[in-house]
């Protein structure tokens, strides 16, 4: 009896000492992964950062409009481009008013029948 419980107490030993050893190897591969990952977000933020150093570089008003100088003919908005409003021409007599579309649409069906009910046979 006593050697059964020996065998029973060894076998239990060696079983606990496999599962502790099972946790520490797991641990250690979520410790390496969590590691990764850190690695990887500071990569990530160091890129993040780089990427926003260049668009501000990129957005500067004086650089955009050294290109535009370089790149572009445009030329100085002088006052006589702009009329006045006296000059326009006055508005015809015979202007045809605007046509509402849909309003066209509901006065020309049956203003008793909105489409959500079938109409009565016979009407």
């Amino acid at each position: 009896m006593m050697r059964l419980l020996n065998i029973l107490v060894i076998a239990s030993l060696i079983f606990a000492a496999a599962f502790v050893y099972k946790i520490k190897f797991d641990s250690t591969l979520q410790i390496e992964r969590v590691a990764k990952l850190h690695g990887q977000i500071r990569r990530e933020r160091d890129a993040i950062a780089t990427l926003r150093a260049e668009w501000s570089r990129l957005d500067d008003p004086a650089r955009i409009q050294a290109l535009a100088e370089r790149h572009l003919t445009l030329k100085p908005v002088s006052p006589t481009q702009f009329g006045a409003f006296d000059n326009l021409p006055s508005r015809p007599s015979d202007a045809v008013p605007p046509v509402d579309p849909i309003a066209a649409i509901l006065n020309a069906s049956r203003p008793e029948f909105t489409g959500s009910i079938a109409p009565a046979v016979g009407r």
